[in-house]
């Protein structure tokens, strides 16, 4: 995968004091590990907290605790399924964030940088 492809970005638009605080809410969502291997997993498929914690090996309660924030912020939706809660990614738009964040960190991998924080 070659990371030498300039693709367009538009510009940005102005950012007031508002979106500037909503946007670093949101960005909370990627602040933990955790919350990041709980949006890989609901990328690949809707799950379960029971699913989803013994996929990525956490705890259902630290899962479910994670989730709470995730949906909070708008960012995982929740759908009752009979007796069981089924978590999927809120949209694509969650996706693509997600998508963008790995895609900068191998990036920095391939140009024989850490990223920060490693």
């Amino acid at each position: 995968m070659s990371h030498r492809v300039k693709r367009p970005v538009p510009a940005p638009p102005v950012v007031d004091d508002e979106l500037a605080e909503s946007v670093a809410e949101l960005s909370q969502a990627f602040a933990t590990p955790s919350r990041v291997r709980i949006l890989a997993r609901l990328w690949r498929a809707a799950g379960s907290v029971s699913v989803i914690a013994d996929e990525i090996g956490m705890e259902q309660s630290a899962v479910s605790h994670q989730l709470r924030l995730l949906r909070h912020l708008d960012l995982v939706r929740a759908k009752r399924e009979g007796r069981t809660i089924v978590y999927s990614l809120r949209d694509d738009h969650v996706a693509i964030m997600l998508n963008e964040a790995i895609y900068h960190v191998e990036h920095l991998r391939e140009e024989g940088q850490a990223p920060r924080g490693s």
